[in-house]
């Protein structure tokens, strides 16, 4: 009988336990208990997820000598972009800069399969200018498939994970859906939108993950069994639309940016000819289409409950949410050199496919298109990340790391930095070494990781610039500043990045001294007349006349000033200048702000026995378990007054 089961178990199973079972998860446990078990493997890590996040994590591991293994429901959707084909954006920009300081790969992938590069809010300050480039998704893909598959340490396997496996409270080992297990010493949840994932349109609801590939839904009742906080979010995509089908003599044009640098550290240009996008409107007519079609929107009609992201709506929310509007603006965004597919950037619905196709056939530019894939609303499980420590690790079971939208969060940005930042502290962990855990005033990937473990999210989280109250210092010009460094340390780094960081940084420094040079008063004056300035009569340096409000460039155009530096190094040097003042009192505000988080809690605090703490802070101090007075103090629902009572506790104690 076992020789038959070992052969034709699945098959037996399949045609014999209907009669024995009637209930669904019965007839899966029945299979389960008979399904034959086999070893893949031991390894160091198992990463489960091969989306922004995993890709993250698995490199991290592999590239600092871990044997890796990689999971992944399909081979075809690694790194696969879902939503927008585009990385970078408002703060996301910034993260990108960071993942690739850190010696992570996103930087890289979306430099060598972009179409077009764009810097975000030129007319505003340095500190929230973010890059963003539409890519190629199809590109995107295949290079990031191809460098994990020439990536040594790494082996990826295409199944399914069911089973955490777990031995004296740590993580031992991952068994799939067939029954291979992984043994390992530490595994990383980086599901994206994959868990018990439903794709809803209209009346129509299928068990689905994105772009019709395969749910999970074996992992997450072991989630719930392991002690994590399970909840449901939602997200959504546009429809695409056959790029020859589109008027874009009614579109605006949207050319690229080619004097800007790239996201890379390690590139100096981007592409002199890029892709152009275009720019529509929504008009009345859309808008009365969408609001007489609201009883079948499954987000007015209680088809949809769960939580969607509050800052990237879609078309029917921006409607009813904001009538007043007349218009609303609408990208067209090409996906890719190998496809016809448009990506309509703005109109993500979950509207049944006939009221879509009229929808979108009301904008201008779009009156006679043809949808190629419609849009659909997403919904799937994730978890409390207050469960979850600064490194990512989960509380209750040890090396267990969670990273990317399992967390919460939304955006291929906001995973991939987790999923890096999973990777690197389960490698350190396993290899004796202290954790890396990124301070609010050292990266925005510290900020967004402590907003999670901190605050927790009640909706999926985006990345914004104003999350971060230290952003003049975390520019994306000087990511590398901040953290090449500390990729080195944690030997993610490699040696020719690091060799590249330090000229950048000598020059930099290089930079900073020679503009504080005297020019002749001649020469200063020329500038000064140059820009209807009042002549100083003196000499006067190229530091002064920024702080004028002169660009380094027309300097430099005018004065043998800075002629060996390259434009990323003139433009930190600039930036350092200019806004010195600012600066200045951001670094005595991170001072005082570190002098908090220097100041420890003990791990084994008893908050219940603290006198003077409200019930309320009483609560939420058990459940975060904050590392410092600082963290504690941007938690919600404790106040001040409980701050004050922490601080007398520590001194007595």
């Amino acid at each position: 009988m076992r020789e038959f089961m070992n052969a034709k178990g699945v098959q037996f199973i399949e045609a014999f336990t209907p009669k024995i079972h009637g209930a669904a998860q019965e007839r899966r446990d029945f299979i389960w208990n008979f399904m034959q078990t086999f070893t893949e493997g031991q390894f160091d890590v198992v990463v489960i997820g091969a989306g922004h996040a995993g890709c993250e994590a698995a490199l991290a591991c592999a590239r600092t000598g871990l044997k890796t293994a990689m999971l992944t429901l399909n081979l075809d959707s690694i790194a696969f972009m879902a939503c927008n084909p585009s990385v970078g954006g408002t703060a996301k920009g910034h993260l990108v800069r960071e993942i690739d300081a850190l010696g992570g790969e996103m930087g890289i992938n979306a430099d060598l399969t972009a179409m077009q590069f764009k810097m975000l809010n030129v007319g505003k300050g340095a500190a929230v200018q973010s890059l963003r480039c539409q890519s190629d998704k199809n590109a995107y893909h295949r290079r990031m498939k191809s460098v994990l598959e020439h990536t040594q340490n790494l082996r990826i396997v295409q199944g399914e994970a069911a089973e955490i496996l777990t031995k004296d409270g740590a993580v031992c080992g991952v068994k799939t859906t067939y029954g291979g297990v992984f043994g390992c010493r530490a595994a990383i949840l980086a599901t994206g939108v994959y868990l018990n994932a439903q794709t809803i349109t209209g009346e129509v609801i299928k068990s689905s993950g994105p772009n019709g590939f395969a749910p999970a839904t074996a992992l997450t009742q072991n989630l719930i069994d392991l002690g994590y906080s399970v909840r449901r979010f939602k997200t959504g995509t546009p429809a695409r639309i056959d790029f020859r089908t589109i008027d874009t003599g009614k579109c605006d044009v949207q050319h690229g940016d080619t004097t800007v640098y790239p996201f890379s550290f390690m590139h100096e240009h981007v592409p002199a000819e890029q892709t152009d996008c275009y720019l529509t409107y929504t008009n009345k007519k859309t808008h009365e289409i969408i609001l007489s079609n609201l009883d079948r929107s499954p987000l007015y009609n209680g088809t949809i409950e769960s939580t969607g992201p509050r800052y990237c709506p879609s078309i029917e929310t921006k409607v009813v949410r904001f009538a007043d509007k007349e218009r609303h603006q609408i990208f067209i965004e090409p996906e890719g050199a190998d496809t016809l597919e448009a990506y309509i950037q703005g109109m993500s619905s979950s509207l049944p496919h006939d009221i879509q196709r009229d929808m979108y056939r009301s904008v201008a530019g779009l009156e006679n298109c043809d949808i190629m894939r419609y849009a659909y609303a997403i919904e799937y499980d994730c978890i409390d990340t207050l469960d979850v420590y600064p490194t990512l690790e989960f509380k209750k079971v040890e090396n267990l790391y969670t990273a990317g939208q399992i967390n919460g969060t939304s955006g291929y940005e906001e995973a991939a930095a987790q999923g890096l930042m999973a990777g690197l502290n389960a490698s350190l962990k396993l290899r004796g070494k202290p954790p890396l855990v990124l301070g609010r005033d050292e990266a925005y990937i510290g900020v967004l990781i402590d907003d999670l473990v901190t605050k927790g999210t009640e909706e999926p989280y985006r990345m914004m610039t104003s999350r971060a109250e230290h952003r003049i210092e975390l520019r994306q010009d000087n990511a590398d500043f901040r953290l090449t460094q500390k990729g080195y340390d944690c030997g993610l780094v490699t040696e020719e990045r690091y060799q590249r960081f330090l000229k950048r940084r000598g020059d930099y420094e290089r930079a900073l001294k020679e503009l504080e040079d005297r020019l002749p008063a001649s020469v200063a004056d020329g500038i000064l007349r140059g820009q209807s300035l009042a002549e100083a009569g003196k000499p006067l340096s190229p530091a002064d006349l920024i702080k004028r409000g002169i660009a380094l460039k027309d300097i430099c155009a005018a004065a043998p000033v800075l002629s060996w530096a390259d434009e990323s190094v003139k433009e930190s040097a600039e930036i350092e200048i200019r806004y010195a003042g600012y600066l200045k009192k951001g670094r005595e505000q991170i001072e005082r702000a570190r002098k908090m988080e220097s100041r420890l809690l003990p791990d084994d605090i008893d908050y219940s026995a603290i006198d003077g703490l409200r019930l309320e802070a009483r609560e939420k101090l058990e459940k975060v378990r904050p590392r410092s007075l600082g963290q504690a103090g941007r938690i919600s629902g404790v106040n001040p007054a409980d701050i004050a009572v922490l601080m007398i506790y520590l001194a007595v104690h």
